[in-house]
């Protein structure tokens, strides 16, 4: 199993991976805050064709003038009404003006968005689960925050698997030469990250008998995640290419 993993990493863990996959968007930033800012965004909106995904993203950052930290921190009020038409499936305007309300409040008091997710965090924590526990409280730690837009959020303490949350803190976190993966924070430990567990990866997993648990919850995504860490106890999550990867290819059907 360890060969066909290692196999199916190193053919995904490539620039070329990069095009067709919403990492493409903060990609196509140099500043730190821009690449943070449309990598969080680009995750959570990260449902359904992955094309669909990059073109609403790129529809996303030219209604923000191709500069989103600039216009999340210097916009006027009339500025907001072209955001009025933006929504991907059932995120709509009111969730994007709250997402632009948050990083305003956020970028007003810090350089970076890793310091949102290190609220209560300890490099002894065995993983991100309090450090995603402790975000979601400060992201909607607004008394005019929509009750909507939590659904869009995920938490451990409502037993998500958080899938997208793990992944933009895989593309932040990660740190390799091989240029797929930012690794742009450095607090948080690559060990601590939690695999991503999409249907490709889910489905894989079980098929490598990696995956026990029947639920597709947090516990299943640590249990994925520990499985991991007997093969790679420092950078377990690097196989989320590789599951991901398999997945693409039918692997778990064959």
């Amino acid at each position: 199993m360890i060969d066909l993993l290692e196999a199916s990493y190193q053919k995904y863990n490539q620039p070329n991976f990069i095009e067709d996959d919403p990492i493409s968007i903060p990609h196509s930033f140099s500043k730190k805050e821009d690449i943070e800012i449309m990598a969080f965004w680009a995750s959570m909106l990260a449902w359904g064709q992955r094309k669909t995904i990059i073109n609403k993203c790129r529809e996303l950052v030219t209604l923000m003038d191709g500069a989103p930290h600039d216009f999340i921190i210097n916009h006027q009020e009339s500025d907001l009404e072209k955001l009025l038409t933006f929504k991907h499936r059932t995120f709509n305007d009111v969730d994007t003006l709250y997402f632009i309300s948050f990083f305003k409040r956020h970028y007003q008091q810090f350089d970076s968005l890793e310091d949102a997710f290190l609220i209560g965090y300890s490099q002894n924590d065995e993983n991100v689960e309090k450090s995603l526990i402790n975000f979601h409280n400060y992201f909607f730690d607004d008394e005019h925050a929509p009750h909507r837009t939590k659904k869009h959020i995920a938490t451990p303490a409502r037993k998500s698997a958080c899938k997208r949350l793990n992944m933009f803190l895989r593309w932040m976190v990660r740190k390799d030469e091989l240029g797929v993966d930012f690794g742009i924070w450095n607090t948080i430990q690559p060990s601590q990250l939690i695999c991503p567990l999409d249907v490709h990866v889910e489905r894989v997993s079980r098929k490598l008998k990696l995956l026990e648990r029947k639920q597709s919850d947090w516990r299943a995504a640590v249990e994925l995640t520990n499985e991991l860490k007997k093969l790679d106890p420092n950078d377990p999550v690097r196989f989320d290419f590789a599951l991901f990867g398999l997945g693409l290819e039918k692997f778990a059907s064959s």
